[in-house]
């Protein structure tokens, strides 16, 4: 078996995958081991639709507890990496690495016009959970290739589909969670962005109402702390 499908082997049952991957160089940098050596290959491990979510419910988490769902993909990628030697970049800690500029490089995605990347498959229903650095260098498909599904989509609903109009011209955090924390925000906070609802690419993969709306209450919460000013950024050295 190769190791990206022993990764995925083990992450089967949680309701994550090995999504694509890279070998760093110049071109697309990545951090090194704690050891000093480089990284030869980077792989992004992420989840598409309910699966996840289903699979951490059944855990039994303690949702009374910071960032739950974080906490806990964080031990099942801990657990992934200690099976197959490899170290595990969380991007929901400082310094941030640029995961999203990672997955555009590895696989057919694009960012949509919400900053979201979409997928041609999954739609917006996605997201990057961390990155799996391996030592050696392992053979990768070749990555997909694609223009994205939003150059053809004439009516942009997405954009349309915002109460407060918060992505033009480009996402104000403030402005969408000023809304859903507001007296209006009602919608928003029981569906979800509906913006991100709106699209028409992945449906059969979208959200449930109920990790919909923790979701949402995540993203007001980090606005309203100020977590996402200044946020420090991973940069090569060098």
């Amino acid at each position: 078996m190769d190791i990206i499908a022993s990764i995925n082997e083990s992450l089967a049952s949680v309701g994550l995958f090995v999504r694509a991957g890279f070998h760093p160089g110049s071109d697309m940098p990545a951090p090194g081991l704690s050891d000093g050596r480089p990284a030869g290959t980077v792989l992004l491990v992420g989840n598409a639709g309910n699966a996840l979510w289903q699979a951490f419910q059944a855990s039994r988490p303690d949702m009374t507890a910071r960032n739950p769902l974080n906490r806990w993909v964080a031990s099942q990628l801990a657990d992934a990496a200690a099976k197959v030697d490899a170290e595990v970049v969380d991007p929901m800690r400082p310094p941030y690495p640029p995961i999203q500029r990672w997955a555009m490089a590895a696989e057919g995605v694009h960012q949509s016009p919400l900053g979201l990347l979409i997928h041609p498959d999954y739609g917006l229903w996605h997201v990057y959970r961390g990155a799996l650095l391996l030592a050696d260098k392992v053979d990768l498909p070749p990555p997909q290739t694609g223009a994205s599904p939003c150059d053809s989509c004439a009516n942009k609903p997405c954009l349309n589909a915002c109460p407060v109009d918060a992505f033009r011209p480009a996402f104000s955090p403030e402005t969408c969670v000023e809304h859903v924390a507001g007296p209006s925000g009602g919608p928003c906070q029981a569906r979800g962005c509906l913006a991100r609802r709106a699209c028409p690419v992945g449906r059969d993969w979208a959200y449930d109402l109920e990790p919909a709306a923790y979701h949402m209450a995540a993203v007001v919460e980090t606005v309203q702390a100020g977590r996402h000013r200044g946020a420090a950024v991973w940069e090569p050295e060098g």
